[in-house]
């Protein structure tokens, strides 16, 4: 592709050298240069791409885009000088795959927690009413039957582009996808065609990156801002934040809502272990997935849905046969009726939804063991926060290791224990082995008692110093209780 046409809508302060020429792919990867390349240098929260210029010429890069001009120029390269490289790389990116994101109908969905629920649900919703439809979430990017694994929630543009126009030639009508705030922060979703954009909710999560609760909510209200007149926005109206989202947008503005008044309505009548039944806009129905967390999720795919013209009669029917996305309140049982529960959980508000759920459908009798950890390199902040949530909606609580990452474990566990008060001391174990603390957990249960593993959710990994390894919590959780019944 000419570099004229990728070069379309990217706003250029100064350009040096020859546009007429041929390129032959866009990268921010100093590694992944060759020659008829396009380098864009993004200063990254780590390094700095600008620091690879010199190197990326000379692996054969013949187009460095860049925030800054070299003081040495080489002869023979264009240098484009841009204010923001991410918003450049976007438009570029959405350019090189020839605009993918217009050939189908692209729904964005945003929030704390439920971002992967509402877009696995619907998926699988739109497959199942006969559609080609893609998916892109933290757990698997997927166009109809092939899975993609997904790296992150929100791929770099070139990944998300690529992954887009492969969509479109697969003939696919729609695409839902997870948008994080960082994607929005970072200017991932620059360039992109947005159908339509959903709210989940908003709490406590991400401050490692985002600094402040401010800027956080900013990063989702942006996403919301730059919709266009043609698109809908449909928040959640019981969120404190919800209606925020919709302060600016030129889109259609939609709401759902268990409490409030709201274009979508539901009204929880039994949760239970087998499912919700609840009665969304006056009609009785009973679906698989659990908790008045779900009901919002479900509310939310059933808003979206009839957005997007479906019947909401076939909706509420192809709905209630289907399950939610790997590790979200994913729950196993043995002989003993010991009930184990895996969910991704790893914010304060989640843990506390997943507890307060098996609060509610609980007898009464049973105890509640929940094994817990955080994640090493993230937001500290809400590490003691979570161990608390844990303690006060627990019987027992086991403060164990999730991902390290490149810090220390027991470190990490001692941040979780100042959140525990004196009088929660007593049903608190500290067992920094995770596969250790899960075989305890399930040696302490009695029948009938429940035991939650939050954080990791649908993860077959366990990040230590960089290296990933082997480790899946359902897994050993199935073999635990088996060995017990």
């Amino acid at each position: 592709m000419q570099l004229q046409e990728i070069l379309y809508g990217v706003a250029i302060t100064e350009l040096v050298g020859l546009t007429n020429r041929e390129v032959s792919a866009l990268t921010f990867d100093s590694r992944q240069v060759a020659k008829g390349s396009v380098f864009f240098a993004i200063k990254g929260t780590l390094s700095d791409g600008h620091s690879y210029i010199a190197q990326t010429v000379e692996a054969g890069a013949e187009v460095i885009v860049c925030e800054e001009m070299p003081s040495e120029l080489k002869e023979g390269i264009t240098y484009i000088q841009v204010e923001d490289s991410h918003i450049a790389l976007g438009k570029a990116a959405s350019n090189f795959y020839e605009h993918p994101s217009a050939g189908l109908k692209l729904i964005g969905i945003t929030g704390t927690n439920g971002k992967t629920t509402i877009a696995t649900l619907l998926f699988k919703l739109f497959r199942a009413s006969g559609y080609n439809v893609g998916l892109i979430s933290t757990v698997q990017n997927q166009i109809n039957e092939e899975i993609i694994p997904a790296t992150h929630t929100t791929p770099n543009p070139i990944a998300l582009n690529e992954l887009l126009q492969k969509m479109v030639r697969s003939g696919c009508d729609f695409c839902f996808m997870e948008v994080s705030s960082h994607a929005v922060a970072q200017h991932r979703i620059e360039g992109l065609d947005f159908t339509g954009g959903v709210f989940s909710n908003i709490t406590h999560d991400h401050l490692d990156f985002h600094k402040t609760f401010e800027n956080y909510l900013k990063a989702k209200k942006a996403f919301f801002d730059a919709l266009p007149k043609s698109a809908f926005a449909l928040t959640n109206a019981d969120d404190k934040n919800g209606m925020v989202m919709l302060q600016n947008t030129k889109a259609l503005k939609k709401t759902y809502a268990l409490k409030q008044l709201a274009d979508f309505k539901a009204r929880i009548i039994e949760n239970k272990f087998s499912g919700l039944n609840l009665d969304i806009d006056h009609v009785d129905v009973f679906f698989k997935l659990v908790g008045s967390f779900n009901a919002y999720n479900l509310l939310a795919v059933y808003g979206t849905a009839v957005l997007l013209g479906e019947d909401k009669f076939n909706v509420l029917t192809l709905l209630s046969n289907l399950t939610g996305a790997e590790g979200r309140f994913d729950y196993v049982s043995n002989k003993l009726n010991i009930i184990g529960i895996v969910d991704y959980a790893h914010t304060p508000d989640a843990v506390q939804n997943v507890l307060s759920t098996i609060h509610d459908i609980r007898k009464g009798t049973e105890q509640v063991i929940t094994v817990i950890g955080c994640g090493g390199d993230r937001d500290k902040t809400k590490r003691p926060i979570m161990a608390q949530v844990a303690c006060d909606w627990s019987d027992k609580v086991i403060l164990t290791s999730d991902n390290p990452r490149t810090e220390d474990p027991l470190s990490i566990v001692q941040d979780m224990e100042a959140g525990v008060s004196p009088t929660n001391r007593r049903k608190t174990l500290t067992i920094v082995d995770r596969k250790e603390a899960i075989k305890t957990a399930c040696h302490l249960a009695k029948p009938g008692d429940i035991i939650l593993l939050a954080g990791k959710g649908h993860e077959k990994y366990q990040e230590i110093n960089g290296v990933r390894h082997h480790f899946d919590d359902k897994e050993i959780l199935l073999e635990q209780l088996n060995l017990i019944s």
